[in-house]
């Protein structure tokens, strides 16, 4: 592993942050497929997968929270070179991973059904968002396993293994989803529960090659990882570190059902279906930052550990400047193509119409995700995590009085909506970046002191 410093700063946080843009383009690729592909059955469908998307995402958090957990702690142990720590958090996370999932899949269906009705959706939608997410489900095995393995790999700066895997997935994707979604030979067309199935069987395939890589990588000995014990005080640290993040994703689930809701209210079932397909390429639009936020997180964590304090403030920045850099190259593609790139999914003029609407306004909060995520992942690298938590609350709870003073009171009807999520992302971004900046420097000032004591 190149030995990080200000010369290879650069370097590094392209060499990680590359393969993850990548694997993360072809993970959002994924979803967009089965939006497509849910289309070929019709709107209720999409308007379905609509309603099982913040329920999913809800579920996938706890997973990705855990491994972003993981991968932070884990980072902080490879700048310290402490191997016997390294080993202890991979074994206790992969724990923590088998025990979520044999709890979550018993209580998932029965929340989305709640949920969906809360929503005021179509007994149609409903229908279909229940099959996805209760067959989806009973697979969750596969996605803890595989962000836990992610993390001891990302922990390491390998972002390889994890983009080989998505690319693939995605490539499976297309072929599996009109096989099961239509049938052939015996096997019956099972409509949106053929797209969860293909979303299992791909992600299965995956958990076996990422233990093959984690097993070949340079901190992944099994036999190391089977001779520490399970211990509480791990145990403890992983949970603290990954459920602010996990929440913190979950709050974004919130806030899609809070939008759901107003959506609802405010535009109907073409809306709904048109916003649907907008968020799914604005996660496209997004998917550099995802990237960046990987590299930052493990190499802010790797300089936390060898207390490298003016690294972590150049990882901070140089990520944040090419974040912004290359967030800017997408809006001036997506503002003129909008209707373009709905209508691919949707013919429907009225879903056309409602989702360009809600990217052209939307595209104007997009520079406030990289500001947000990357000082996010920078305060997870420096053992900071609680702050994603309430910055997450904020920005998805305002909502419900903020799209009801703008959409009702205010008689913008939908645009309030789109207006309101653009007002708390940049609201947001100055909390965040005040907080980030004291925080940092108080880390920083303790260090010190005690290096000269």
């Amino acid at each position: 592993m190149t030995k990080l410093n200000e010369n290879t700063l650069n370097k590094k946080v392209r060499t990680i942050a590359f393969p993850a843009m990548i694997g993360f383009l072809f993970s959002t690729l994924f979803n967009v497929v089965d939006n497509y592909f849910a289309g070929q059955i019709g709107t209720d469908a999409i308007s379905g997968m609509t309603l099982a998307f913040p329920v999913f995402m809800l579920l996938l958090s706890l997973a990705s929270g855990m491994g972003n957990g993981l991968n932070a702690l884990a980072a902080i142990a490879i700048g310290e070179n402490n191997r016997q720590k390294f080993h202890k958090l991979f074994k206790n996370s992969l724990l923590i991973a088998l025990v979520f999932s044999v709890l979550v899949p018993f209580i998932a269906p029965s929340i989305a059904r709640m949920i969906f009705h809360l929503q005021g959706a179509s007994d149609e939608a409903i229908h279909f968002g229940l099959r996805y997410i209760a067959t989806v489900m009973v697979g969750f095995v596969f996605f803890m396993v595989n962000f836990t393995l992610n993390g001891v790999l990302y922990a390491q700066g390998n972002t390889k293994p994890f983009r080989n895997f998505l690319i693939v997935a995605s490539v499976l994707n297309v072929i599996l989803n009109p096989l099961l979604i239509h049938g052939f030979l015996f096997v019956p067309g099972l409509d949106t529960m053929g797209i969860a199935l293909a979303t299992i069987i791909v992600q299965a395939l995956g958990s076996v090659y990422l233990l093959r890589k984690v097993q070949r990588s340079t901190w992944g000995n099994f036999k190391e990882a089977l001779n520490v014990k399970i211990d509480y005080q791990t145990i403890k640290a992983l949970l603290y570190q990954g459920i602010p993040s996990s929440l913190n994703t979950a709050t974004i689930a919130l806030g899609i059902f809070v939008i759901n809701y107003y959506v609802q209210l405010y535009g109907g079932n073409e809306t709904l279906a048109g916003y649907g397909i907008a968020i799914r390429i604005e996660q496209l639009a997004l998917v550099p930052t995802l990237g960046i936020n990987v590299a930052v997180v493990t190499l802010v964590g790797q300089s936390f550990g060898a207390k490298k304090f003016d690294l972590i403030y150049k990882i901070w920045m140089r990520s944040t400047v090419f974040g912004l850099g290359i967030m800017g190259l997408g809006l001036i593609f997506i503002f003129p193509f909008a209707p373009f790139l709905i209508g691919f999914f949707d013919q429907n003029n009225e879903v056309i119409e409602a989702g360009s609407r809600y990217l052209r306004i939307e595209a104007i909060a997009f520079l406030s995700y990289v500001l947000l995520n990357i000082s996010i992942s920078m305060l997870q690298g420096i053992k900071k995590p609680v702050f994603a938590l309430w910055i997450g609350l904020y920005r998805q709870l305002l909502p419900l009085g903020l799209f009801y003073l703008l959409g009702t009171i205010l008689s913008m009807g939908i645009d309030g909506v789109w207006w309101g999520i653009v007002i708390i992302n940049w609201t947001a971004v100055i909390i965040t970046l005040f907080y980030s900046t004291v925080t940092l420097s108080k880390e920083a000032t303790v260090i010190r002191l005690e290096n000269f004591v």
